[in-house]
């Protein structure tokens, strides 16, 4: 691919209306527009239905007077059924290139459903679950704009569907044009994440809020919209050497075209931010910053969880031993850069040059499964349990909550001790389990109200990385998914 067109997406959705406009709008307006949406939703089956059969996924067949009806009728039930939740018009920036010079379409910001916009003006293919077109009615409709189908149950999905993508693109224009999401998930149009090669996705506490803004869009008045098509973008040859290059610059212009600041948060710091459990990473905690420089190093890369044990079982060797940078380059097999120096000063904890070496295993555990708490938990106490007991002592317990929530200092007397019901000055793994049963929310009650050392900046910077001074908190002005902004 030489080419590719950009696509600056505006909506103005207004979240802050009037409880009393919501009654009156819920109880009324809303009803009807939900009711006809569903029916021009209805109505527009049978001309998908029509128009894909035939079809194969492999071929693009001669467009037919009866194919060419049925995508214009598309095109006019899908702008009634925008229009009916409040979508009236769109105003549109630019000239949208011909599929032959621009086979991808990259669109930027992602937030909400209502990106499907865009798509069913220019009915361009997408990336969607296989699972997708199963589903009644919308599954059929999903198929008519032929999207390039990514299963997660085969292994080899992600490398097929990079192949398709490629397929498709050098055919010459053949095939309808590939709308990417390059951000990779949704976020809410307060700046631009690091775009990420790769599918979009929902997390589930993002879905209720999708949920909870197709009501409020739906009982607005009227929603503004605004699409911008770019200049065609062609990658220059150190670009197209450099994928990471050619992304972060398609997003400056992006950016610069939406006056949106950028940010260096991805998608995998959305995954850490939101995921569920006892362990949840607070806003301010430092493995986001560990998150980018593990994965701008590649050491998130194939980390499965049978390549964590071994880690873990190599660092537990390692027990009294202190890794200065050299030794810490030599374990990762990596040659020392400034990158590898400020991701080995994130453990310098004594200030002394000299870091152990499991508190990296447990950061890349939390940055390569934020939803599995309990599972990073298990493998950090295999490191820091003694032989004779499988016991490990307070000062661990600290090492361990600490490094796993990202934060500069925990206290963690007040739960040790209640956990120590026997005050014996030690626990094991099952005693601490047994404790979280009980107390899901133990680290909101007894680490996070109040207790720890927030990561904000100070005039005495602590020496341990994973505390403020390594942190970069004018990024956090950009919110993550389900975060709300600042004047919301």
């Amino acid at each position: 691919m030489d080419e590719c067109m950009t696509i600056c997406f505006s909506l103005f959705l207004s979240l802050s209306t009037p409880l009393s406009q919501i009654g009156v709008m819920t109880m009324t307006v809303f009803p009807v527009r939900l009711f006809f949406a569903v029916l021009l939703m209805l109505l527009a089956w049978p001309f998908a239905f029509a128009a894909a059969l035939g079809r194969s996924e492999l071929a693009v067949e001669t467009e037919t007077w009866w194919r060419r009806i049925c995508d214009i009728a598309l095109r006019g039930i899908m702008r009634a059924m925008w229009f009916c939740g409040g979508f009236h018009w769109v105003t549109v920036k630019g000239e949208p290139a011909p599929p032959s010079q621009a086979p991808i379409l990259t669109l930027a910001p992602h937030s909400s459903y209502f990106d499907a916009i865009p798509v069913t003006m220019t009915m361009a293919s997408i990336v969607m679950k296989t699972e997708s077109k199963n589903i009644p009615v919308w599954g059929t409709l999903i198929k008519f704009i032929r999207p390039v189908f990514v299963s997660r149950s085969d292994q080899d999905s992600r490398k097929k569907t990079v192949e398709e993508i490629k397929r498709r693109a050098h055919a010459g224009g053949e095939w309808p044009q590939i709308m990417i999401f390059p951000e990779g998930t949704c976020t809410n149009r307060s700046c631009l994440i690091t775009f990420k090669p790769g599918m979009c996705s929902y997390a589930d506490q993002v879905l209720i809020c999708l949920f909870e803004i197709l009501w409020l869009t739906l009982c607005q008045f009227h929603n503004p919209i605004e699409i911008e098509y770019l200049p065609l973008y062609t990658p220059s040859e150190e670009e197209k050497n450099n994928p990471a290059l050619f992304a972060n610059n398609v997003r400056s212009i992006m950016a610069k075209a939406l006056e949106l600041p950028i940010t260096d948060l991805s998608f995998d710091d959305c995954q850490l931010s939101l995921a569920k459990g006892p362990m949840r990473v607070p806003s301010n905690s430092s493995l986001l910053q560990f998150n980018r420089l593990a994965r701008r190093l590649g050491l998130r890369a194939g980390t499965t969880d049978t390549v964590l044990e071994q880690q873990a079982s190599k660092a537990r060797k390692l027990w009294g031993y202190r890794l200065g940078l050299g030794d810490f380059a030599h374990y990762l097999d990596l040659p020392v850069t400034d990158m590898l120096t400020e991701l080995h000063s994130l453990f310098n904890q004594h200030g002394d040059g000299q870091i152990d070496i499991r508190e990296y295993v447990i950061a890349l555990s939390v940055a390569c499964q934020p939803s599995k708490a309990m599972d990073t938990l298990r493998l950090a106490f295999g490191m820091y349990e003694a032989k004779e007991d499988r016991a490990i002592v307070e000062k661990d317990l600290a090492s361990i909550l600490r490094t796993a929530l990202g934060v500069a200092e925990v206290d963690v007397t007040e739960l040790f001790s209640a956990i120590d019901t026997l005050d014996a000055g030690k626990i094991t793994h099952d005693d601490f389990c047994r404790f979280v049963e009980q107390h899901p929310d133990f680290a909101q009650e007894y680490l996070l109200s109040s207790r720890t050392t927030p990561s904000t900046p100070h005039t005495a910077p602590l020496v341990n990385g994973f505390s403020v001074d390594h942190y970069d908190m004018e990024e956090q002005t950009c919110s993550l998914p389900g975060q709300k902004r600042k004047e919301d």
